[in-house]
């Protein structure tokens, strides 16, 4: 590969971000933030996934628009995941995850994101033939890239899905292993209920002897309980999600003496049926309680927004210090150093000065 972007990539750069960027209020769009919970996957939009059909010769629906607008449609997590699954299928060469993951970048960068950690699922790709390498070297060509023509620094993780056993979960971190100097951490996603994080122990117990962080997808629709094994058994540094802590006092006081980060997505916890309405989500009380709380997209491209979407989502109604908080959470919550920290959240402070 020779790192040329492939022609989405290219459409997506001489273009400029899309016309959803320019509606939002230009204080959440441009204010500097990290994002700390994005799939990969989960940006491939339906033009993407027809784009890539054609290219790679799949089959319809994949190469239907229309057909591919109204599979994007589901009721749950579940329903969702199926979808989600499915779409992946376009995903084939190196240069197909390159060309998502600068689709992903550019959007990104028009909604003021200056560093992102990437969460990607190995095992739905390896599972349909796409050797791991593949995976991994397309979405690092990008990330690259990206910092360099966009200025977004960037971390890689990898996720184990929790719907398949212990074993395929440590065959997978044995791919993983040798390309560690590219990754950071190691996460835990896909279907929660019925999948608690205490199965995996082995598992990250092995990637914190590599050198790997954890975090871990607890508390979105699996109970608060499977909060506290992602911290006591897996030991993870971040809970994606964890918006199911309130119902637990004691794990809301362990969250807030501790400062563990929470990953929170209102516009998926909405879609998904987490909460009923944007005015019911309990993203302002989590501030109100002090915890670390960071506002991330998620699968966007599916939940119909980006990460200054879901801050500037109607019925948060987030006021303009909680919206700068956020964004010094979101640099205090990542796995950058903590001089690389300092630098952005002063970015931060100098933009809410300059408003």
């Amino acid at each position: 590969m020779d790192g040329a972007p492939g022609r989405w990539q290219h459409r997506e750069v001489a273009g400029g971000d899309d016309d959803r960027s320019q509606s939002i209020d230009p204080f959440v769009r441009d204010l500097p933030k990290a994002e700390l919970h994005v799939h990969i996957e989960g940006t491939l939009e339906p033009e993407m996934v027809v784009e890539l059909g054609r290219r790679n010769g799949i089959s319809p629906p994949h190469a239907d628009l229309d057909a591919v607008r109204r599979a994007y449609v589901f009721d749950g997590l579940e329903s969702f995941l199926d979808v989600y699954y499915d779409g992946c299928a376009v995903l084939v060469t190196e240069q197909d995850f390159f060309d998502l993951t600068m689709a992903y970048l550019v959007r990104a960068a028009g909604q003021g994101v200056r560093h992102a950690e990437i969460f990607f699922d190995p095992q739905t790709h390896t599972a349909r033939g796409v050797a791991f390498t593949t995976v991994v070297t397309g979405i690092h060509r990008a990330l690259e890239r990206g910092e360099e023509t966009l200025g977004i620094s960037w971390r890689m993780i990898p996720c184990f899905l929790r719907h398949l056993d212990s074993a395929s979960a440590m065959d997978t971190l044995s791919e993983i292993i040798p390309y560690r100097s590219w990754i950071s951490a190691v996460g835990l996603d896909s279907a929660e209920v019925g999948n608690p994080p205490a199965r995996f122990v082995a598992v990250f117990d092995r990637a914190r002897a590599e050198d790997l962080l954890g975090v871990a997808h607890a508390g979105e629709e699996g109970p608060p309980s499977y909060i506290w094994e992602a911290l006591d058994l897996l030991k993870v540094r971040r809970v994606d999600h964890g918006v199911r802590c309130l119902e637990d006092p004691r794990l809301v006081d362990r969250l807030r003496a501790d400062q563990v980060p929470l990953t929170v997505c209102p516009l998926s916890n909405v879609r998904l049926g987490v909460f009923p309405s944007m005015e019911d989500h309990n993203l302002p009380v989590l501030i109100e309680h002090g915890l670390l709380v960071t506002v991330n997209s998620d699968d966007p491209a599916y939940f119909g927004g980006y990460v200054a979407d879901n801050l500037a989502a109607p019925g948060l109604g987030l006021e303009k210090a909680q919206l700068a908080q956020l964004a010094r959470n979101s640099f205090e919550a990542s796995f950058l150093t903590d001089a690389e920290k300092d630098r952005q959240i002063a970015a931060v402070d100098d933009f809410v000065a300059g408003s």
